[in-house]
Order: C-alpha cells, then structure tokens, then sequence
C-alpha cells in the first residue's frame, strides 16, 4: 500500500528518504510521526537507518542504491561511509563516485536491473553504476531534462514518469536494452498526463508495457521528490491526493502482488480519468 507522510514540515519525502528492497535510508531529524510510519510499514522487511549523507539531510537527491548496493557521492565523509557499511545488509555494496556531478539522486533512476542516467556523467561513473548495482546503463532524458532522477522513478513492477519521452528515444533505447534480455524493459511506466491517448497507445505498442499517466503532491512533475518506493511500499508526500496514491499503488502494484495484476483495462481507466479531470 501507499501512505501519505511528510518529514518535518516538507511533503518531499523523496528528497529525503533513500528506499529500495534492501534498505531505507532517513536523514536524523525532529520528526517523529515519519520515522514511526516508516517503521510500522517497513519492520522486519528491510532495515530502516538514519544516517547523513556529506553532512546534510537531504539523502535521497544525493545517494543512489538498489538491493545490491549504494552509490554516495565524493563529497560523503569517512564516518557516514563507515556507518553506512556497518548498518546495511552485508550483500550491499556501498562506494561513493568520484564524480563532478555529486547529487546522485538527481541524475539517476535505477531498479534491481536498469539505470538510466545524465548523459554527461563521466564514463568511468557510468561503469560504476554497473558493477556495483549490477544494471544495465542507459545515458537519457526526460522530455529533453536531463535530470532523469528527479522526473521519473521506476521499481521492479512500475515506474513513474513526469514527461513524455519522444518516441525515437525509446525505440533505441528499447532496442538496444532487450537485446538478449527482454524483461529489462518489463517494467510500466507512467507519463505525463498531458500525453495524448494516441502517444500514450503508440507508446505502449512500442515498448510493449502498460502506460498510465499520474503526478504526486497534487500536480507535481518532479515525481522522485515527492514519493519514495519499493517493490512491495510506498511513500508519497502528504500533498498527494487520492487521486494519485490510487494511481501510485495500481501502477506499482502495491495492492495486488500477482504478477501481471495491472493491465489494459487499469490503464485504460486510469487514462480516461486523468483526461476528464
């Protein structure tokens, strides 16, 4: 299920909170109802760890993990380093990244199987998001954003994306990650609900997967600040409405476990009820 929270007096959870099936990560702080609600959903299912990443609170724009590991940025002190590691399940790797670019969580979106990135992170960077989190990397943008960690996020089950990506992008894209491996792309991604009936059709039968369209934080585009989530929970910004936790939890199948519980007719539904809207 999803759950509606805010850290402090911030309905930008995902700024915040670092959440994949390995591990939670939260920034110390005076909130008390969040760390209690996170707890309750996540108890005996993963650890949840309060840490600091280079001296600051806002975790999840400046870290980036999946269940086999964490990247930090250069800019992560020894003791957060060394915390991290004792704290995490011993399968998880954690490394920070020489890299120029250090607000991780703003310049990639990851799952269990695939990474796309900046396109100008360095190429070593690109080569370390690969061993250490065992993904395939895919350079990227949003609607021409480059920021792809701020506008999409995307699980195991499903994946959130605040703008349309043209069409040729995702052919090649499409292409080149299912060569010997189809099920990388296995994933449904969410549009912007801007996007017509007919790209959203035009993009399905490219991709092969379900598109539905949907926002957090009552509008908001930048969708990876506002919610943070997993296989199996989530967590939205207080602002979201329930409008959108339905679609959060449909599209992330947060309700039903069966493989394949979000289909044509969900999407088509869910579509329909963004464009009356």
């Amino acid at each position: 299920m999803a759950s509606r929270v805010k850290f402090e007096n911030s309905c930008e959870v995902g700024v915040f909170a670092r959440l994949t099936n390995a591990y939670c990560l939260v920034p110390p702080g005076a909130s008390e109802g969040f760390y209690s609600v996170l707890d309750a959903e996540l108890a005996g299912a993963v650890p949840v760890v309060r840490t600091s990443v280079a001296g600051t609170r806002i975790v999840g724009r400046l870290c980036v993990g999946n269940n086999r590991g964490l990247l930090l940025p250069h800019t992560a002190t020894d003791q957060e380093i060394q915390h991290l590691r004792n704290s995490l399940p011993d399968e998880v790797v954690v490394k920070c990244v020489d890299e120029r670019l250090s607000a991780l969580g703003n310049c990639i979106a990851c799952n269990d199987y695939v990474a796309l990135t900046h396109p100008d992170l360095d190429k070593e960077t690109e080569e370390v998001i690969s061993d250490v989190l065992g993904v395939e990397v895919f350079r990227q943008t949003i609607a021409g954003n480059i920021l792809v960690g701020s506008y999409c996020t995307f699980t195991n089950k499903g994946g959130l994306v605040s703008q349309l990506l043209t069409s040729e992008v995702i052919s090649s894209r499409v292409e080149s990650a299912t060569a010997g491996r189809p099920e990388t792309l296995s994933i449904i991604m969410q549009v912007h609900p801007q996007t017509s009936v007919e790209d959203l059709d035009e993009l399905s039968t490219l991709l092969q997967v379900p598109l539905v369209a949907g926002t957090v934080n009552r509008g908001s585009d930048v969708i990876s600040a506002g919610i943070a989530v997993n296989d199996f929970t989530a967590f939205c910004g207080s602002d979201t409405t329930a409008t959108e936790v339905s679609v959060v939890e449909s599209v992330f199948r947060l309700r039903d476990p069966r493989p394949g519980a979000v289909g044509s007719d969900v999407r088509n539904s869910m579509v329909q009820d963004f464009f009356r809207n």
